[in-house]
């Protein structure tokens, strides 16, 4: 006899973050969930539609415990701000100062990053062959951080990241530097001389999004032989990725990495393997439902 849905096991997950209404991840969290057997129910907590501020975010992550969630991510501009708010940190998520996941357990808050690992296995599918000599990285946020940890790891030679905060770009390329070995990352200060030199180019910052939308650099910045790679989902043909796949660039979308922290967090969440190949599958109907 078939189990009764009242008596399968609960699931209950959130989403901390601005203008995140067009997200994915819930979906991607509930069917896999359901396919596993667990009545699972994930839920956004956004800034924008409460009317709060990113100083709720304490607040949001009481609520998440007081609701009884197994785990909350937590997305832009919440993934540098959260770690003072926790109780222990993985040591990926210490290493790159941001957290995309927390986990609520037995009253206790611990910080996890699977952005680095959802962007690594991304790449390694969307993009496998990609010259890493130098690639040129928009952003060091929180997301930013993730991004060049993952990047460094798969053989990146040197990350050139640039920043509007000249000085986020400084610190993070120093940490990376420590972490890497010196020289492998530094903070650029002139995008045309970097670009001149690069093989690939990463955009981690918010312009592209829906409600960010533009090119985060010029785009005659952008020749043919570059390989242009997307964070950003929703949209997932970004400004950036329709121009430079114009000119000939080979291009990657946000859509790796979206599915593929979703598998990590969904491990974290619920101590279960997730089907990646099920849960990318679902992404992509969701994606051309849209």
């Amino acid at each position: 006899m078939a189990e009764s849905w009242d008596r399968k096991p609960a699931y209950l997950a959130a989403l901390i973050g601005s203008d995140i209404g067009a997200s994915l991840t819930p979906a991607m969290h509930e069917r896999e969930g359901a396919a596993q057997g667990l009545r699972a129910i994930y839920r956004l907590l956004d800034f924008t539609t409460l009317g709060l501020g990113p100083e709720a975010l304490e607040a949001l992550l009481v609520a998440a415990e007081r609701m009884g969630c197994a785990g909350v991510n937590v997305t832009h501009p919440c993934k540098q701000s959260v770690i003072p708010l926790l109780d222990e940190l993985s040591e990926d998520a210490r290493a790159l100062g941001a957290v995309n996941a927390v986990v609520l357990r037995d009253g206790r808050r611990v910080g996890h990053n699977t952005d680095w690992s959802g962007f690594a296995e991304g790449f390694r599918r969307g993009l496998p062959d990609a010259s890493r000599r130098q690639v040129v990285q928009l952003g060091a946020g929180g997301a930013g951080s993730a991004v060049a940890h993952a990047l460094l790891t798969l053989g990146t030679e040197r990350l050139v990241i640039l920043d509007t905060d000249a000085a986020r770009a400084a610190a993070l390329a120093a940490s990376l530097a420590a972490r890497f070995g010196a020289g492998r990352a530094v903070a650029g200060e002139d995008p045309a001389k970097a670009m001149a030199a690069a093989d690939g180019l990463v955009n981690c910052t918010p312009v592209g999004m829906a409600k960010h939308p533009g090119l985060p650099l010029p785009a005659s910045l952008l020749r043919p032989d570059l390989w242009v790679a997307e964070i950003v989902y929703f949209p997932l043909e970004t400004a950036l990725l329709r121009t430079a796949r114009a000119l000939g660039c080979r291009t990657l979308d946000g859509g790796g990495m979206a599915v593929f922290q979703a598998v990590g967090a969904f491990r974290l969440f619920t101590g279960i393997e997730p089907d990646a190949e099920r849960m990318r599958r679902h992404f992509a109907a969701l994606v051309a439902a849209q």
